[in-house]
């Protein structure tokens, strides 16, 4: 995988500038490169206020290499991570009370405060704590040592594939000033949900009391969650993939035939008459996402196995040993990132040029 630092950079500060406009900051999230410390700075250097990521490991990560900005763990701490989640993290978002107070004993036993986010069940289903709950449980984080209640948050389009309204974020910002009417001015921070919040960030509504926005997959890849449609102004091609061909012949479709194997229903096969060009690359699902792989005009997905994926093109074969160069979807670029097999090349550090005769001189260096 080459990554170019530029284009990330560049996003980063095309939504920070748009979005500061509106009075929004932007926390850049990086658990879709598992903290990989280089992207990590390419956001700051963009602008962005502070980082999150989901995984302790992936923060660990981050601060040994130097990173010192605010970072955020996003999904609730594990009762197993306390005293790294106290360390390494400035704050974390939450949805249980018997994990704020384990948080709250072990920021004690390290002289620390932490703070509290506190997550709100606004239609994702996933967590949250349900809206008539959040002043009593507010109440009770207020009244917990070790830890202080930073603000509140909410996830849209994360389990649910649905977009954010403009009457779902009138409600947080309506929940926000509930806490505080009744447990004082404690709310500094009213997070709004990330990428797919950004049709409604950039519109012409009020944006409330929401002023941040936490931002993965529009400053990683430049594009919205929801519709999967480029973001206008942001590049779209920050991540490439390539993978080495190591078979490539004219073999006729396969007649349709029942399979005993339920996943072989999914794979996408091209039946025709005709012979067509069918290219085996070297990447498979142990790699990435497969089916989130995006191939250059007049080549297409046939399916993939585990360390196989196969193509399907009119066109003339691609030679063996020669790379195929490949986009992907947030799912794919996820699933490649943690994949031990696949190397991680990094354009736009000063170590490296860029050219494609380091990427020929190094095709397995990983820079982290």
């Amino acid at each position: 995988m080459e990554v170019n630092l530029g284009k990330i950079q560049a996003n980063a500060r095309c939504l920070v500038r748009r979005l500061g406009a509106r009075r929004i900051s932007v926390t850049g999230v990086t658990k879709a490169v598992c903290g990989h410390p280089d992207v990590a700075e390419a956001m700051l250097d963009g602008g962005v206020a502070s980082l999150a990521d989901a995984r302790i490991k992936n923060v660990v990560r981050m601060r040994t290499a130097g990173i010192t900005c605010p970072i955020s763990l996003i999904r609730a701490p594990l009762l197993s991570e306390m005293e790294d989640v106290i360390q390494y993290c400035d704050a974390s978002y939450n949805t249980e009370m018997d994990t704020i107070l384990k948080l709250g004993a072990a920021a004690k036993e390290q002289g620390a405060s932490h703070d509290v986010i506190l997550m709100v069940e606004m239609g994702d289903m996933r967590e949250g704590i349900l809206q008539e709950n959040l002043n009593d449980f507010a109440a009770q984080v207020i009244a917990t040592p070790g830890v202080a209640l930073k603000g509140i948050a909410a996830n849209f389009a994360c389990l649910g594939d649905v977009a954010p309204t403009a009457g779902d974020m009138a409600m947080l910002s309506r929940l926000a000033d509930q806490v505080e009417g009744a447990c004082g001015p404690v709310v500094d921070l009213v997070s709004g949900g990330g990428s797919a919040n950004l049709p409604w960030a950039l519109g012409d509504v009020s944006t409330g009391r929401v002023d941040n926005l936490r931002l993965g997959e529009a400053i990683l890849l430049g594009t919205d969650p929801v519709t999967g449609h480029p973001i206008t102004g942001l590049h779209t091609d920050a991540f490439t993939l390539f993978a080495e061909v190591i078979e490539t012949s004219r073999k006729p479709s396969p007649a349709p035939t029942m399979s005993i194997a339920p996943e072989l229903g999914m794979l996408n096969l091209v039946r025709s008459d005709d012979l067509r060009a069918r290219t085996i690359l070297a990447v498979g699902q142990q790699d990435t996402d497969a089916s989130g792989l995006m191939f250059s005009p007049g080549t297409a997905f046939i399916g993939a196995t585990s360390d196989h994926t196969v193509v399907d093109s009119a066109k003339a074969a691609v030679p063996v040993g020669s790379e195929m160069k490949m986009g992907m979807n947030y799912s794919a670029l996820m699933r490649a990132m943690s994949a031990p097999d696949v190397a991680k090349v990094v354009h736009g550090k000063q170590k490296m040029n860029g050219s494609a005769k380091d990427r020929e001189a190094h095709p397995f260096l990983t820079l982290v």
